[in-house]
């Protein structure tokens, strides 16, 4: 079983602008805080046209349902990598470490007339009898409150 998310982020900026954004640690940092991680560490690799970015961090699990806390504790380790093979396109994979789940996708970005859309699809798979399906729902929701923050921090950091 899984469950599939699929989420468009829109930016006023040309590609140009929006990949800078993406690849400046700061940015990252920035959303990180504004979704009151407890930590983050970002590391961002660039070689020629290709990046790697990997933010890990560890979230409180204190707005999580008590079904699903019992399976991660009271914080929760996430390990989100992007593979951007071109400027405007990234393999993701978003993994718990010691949890029975992970999120694998893409990232892609298209500029129409100086906006850029950012569109996100990622298939959620948590390898537990039962109560899967339910926790790949909370996963879901949770993702997509995240996209919304990052596009939020995104939107003031072009303006900026």
């Amino acid at each position: 079983m899984s469950k599939r998310l699929h989420h468009q982020m829109t930016y006023d900026a040309p590609l140009p602008r929006v990949v800078d954004m993406l690849a400046d640690p700061r940015f990252r940092e920035a959303v990180c805080e504004y979704q009151h991680v407890l930590r983050a560490d970002v590391e961002i690799e660039r070689s020629g046209d290709t990046m790697t970015v990997t933010v890990e961090q560890v979230q409180p699990t204190e707005r999580i349902p008590a079904f699903a806390k019992k399976f991660v504790g009271n914080t929760i380790d996430i390990v989100q990598r992007e593979e951007w093979s071109a400027p405007d396109t990234a393999a993701l994979r978003v993994t718990i470490p010691g949890k029975p789940g992970h999120m694998e996708g893409t990232i892609s970005l298209v500029e129409t007339d100086g906006t850029t859309v950012e569109t996100v699809d990622v298939e959620i798979k948590v390898h537990l009898p039962l109560v899967g399906g339910k926790i790949e729902g909370l996963v879901s929701d949770l993702l997509l409150k995240a996209l919304r923050a990052e596009e939020r921090v995104g939107r003031d950091y072009l303006s900026a």
